[in-house]
């Protein structure tokens, strides 16, 4: 995406970036919404605890404050007479996540502008170097 498809090149807040959701914008809950995404019809909680290389205790907290956000929604049942979760993304969880995604792809992108422009430019106006 180039700097004319991005919203707000030029103008006050440019860099604001305020599709970055604090509660995906870390590194755990990022992990567990990847993952996720990645598998639509779920993950059993430990094979999303093994991706994610998180603790049951870990994992569940953070399922819990995605779950209470409406983002994920966990099944309890049963596989072979043992006791089974399953953790999948909603609708309204997999939307938000890409648009997060695609906010994190800004954030990218500029950020290679800048060092671009940066390195093409050599030292920042008014400065010499050391």
């Amino acid at each position: 995406m180039d700097n004319a498809e991005r919203p707000e090149t030029n103008g006050e807040g440019r860099f604001a970036y305020a599709g970055l959701d604090r509660l995906f914008h870390e590194r755990a809950r990022l992990s567990i919404l990847t993952s996720l995404v990645a598998h639509p019809e779920g993950l059993v909680f430990n094979d999303l605890k093994h991706s994610c290389q998180l603790t049951d205790g870990n994992l569940s907290r953070h399922l819990q404050m995605l779950q209470e956000a409406d983002l994920v929604e966990i099944q309890k049942g049963s596989h072979h007479n043992r006791p089974q979760t399953l953790c999948r993304l909603t609708e309204i969880g997999r939307q938000r996540f890409m648009e997060y995604i695609a906010c994190l792809e800004n954030v990218v992108a500029d950020a290679l502008d800048a060092a671009k422009q940066g390195s093409q430019e050599g030292t920042l106006p008014g400065l010499s170097p050391a």
